[in-house]
Formats: C-alpha cells, structure tokens, sequence
C-alpha cells in the first residue's frame, strides 16, 4: 500500500464553527512530509449560516490550491452539551461537502482514535500531540492555534491507516462497535 501512496496529498480537518483547524501532508518515497496548516477564523463572524459559507468555501480553495487525494476529518466528540455536537456536525458537513463536491473521497476518525496513532495515548492533550507532530514530520514550530496540528494529525492518522492496515485508528460509530463488542446483547 506504501507504494500506491506516493505522490499523494492527504488534508486533515479539525473542524469547529469558531476556529477550523487544516493541515495538508505529502506522501513520498520516505513517508508523510509537511505541506501547510492554518485555521479559518471566523470568531468575527456572528451568522451562524455564514460561517458555514465561510468553512465551505475557505475549505474548497485550500483543496484548490493543494489538490488533496483524501480529506480526513475529526468527528464530534460526545459532549454534555448537544448545541455544540449540533454547530460541530454543520461544521464537520460544510468541509465533507466541499471535499465531495470536487471528487475527494472522505474519512472521519474520532479525535481519540488520532491521538492514539499520533502519540499512542488517547488522552493526550492538544500540547503533546502538537509536540509529537512536530517530531514526526521533523518540524520546530510553535502554531498560533492547536486547532492546525489537531487537524495535521488528522491526516497522519489517516496516513497510519492506509500504511498500516491492521492498525485499527479508523473511526466506527457507536452502534457499530457496541454490537460487535456485544453480540449476545443483540436481538435478531
């Protein structure tokens, strides 16, 4: 699989209706390389359907500009309050539609899942992945804003997945995996 990644272009997202997260990966002959990251701010903006606008079209130039082959996306983490899942799923769906809308397939990884494959710890805060990043890809920066190496995490997780397939980092849903973990608490 390493060989039919070459020469591609990986774009992870950290998506958020504030401050979206972005970070583009090459994939060469010696693995992933450093391409950008940044962040949409839109704090600003007080439309909650403009900011929309503003992930679906910032977004899509990032993609015009650097071509990606996959778009790998965090999901939205289970919280206390369903606002926030709410703004985070529109947000999440203005960056897949602006990927789908130009022909990149798309992969969504829970923000654990990334965490484990970045730094092997689940729990590890934005910090460590963000001092990890900069090991991997062989990088001494110190970002305006977490939300860019969240994102460029993304897209090494999805990296690790297509590397190394049995590696399980690949997101499922809830129900998904509760009825593989629970097969004798399914009613057929």
């Amino acid at each position: 699989m390493k060989g039919l990644l070459q020469n591609k272009v990986i774009l992870g997202i950290d998506p958020g209706t504030n401050i979206l997260g972005y970070g583009v990966i090459a994939v060469g002959s010696k693995g992933p390389r450093y391409l950008t990251m940044g962040t949409i701010d839109m704090r600003k903006e007080k439309d909650p359907f403009r900011k929309l606008d503003m992930i679906f079209t910032g977004t899509g130039q990032i993609m015009d500009l650097y071509h990606p082959d996959f778009m790998a996306i965090e999901s939205p983490f289970y919280g206390k309050n369903p606002q926030v899942i709410l703004k985070l799923g529109r947000a999440q769906g203005a960056a897949i539609t602006a990927a789908l809308h130009r022909g990149i397939p798309v992969e969504e990884y829970a923000p654990r899942k990334a965490k484990v494959a970045i730094t092997g710890v689940g729990s590890a805060s934005k910090e460590q992945v963000c001092n990890m990043i900069g090991r991997i890809l062989h990088l001494d920066f110190s970002p305006d804003h977490l939300d860019a190496t969240d994102a460029l995490a993304i897209a090494l997780c999805h990296y690790y997945q297509l590397t190394s397939p049995l590696i399980e980092v690949r997101s499922s849903t809830g129900w998904e995996k509760f009825v593989e973990e629970n097969p004798d608490r399914v009613k057929k």
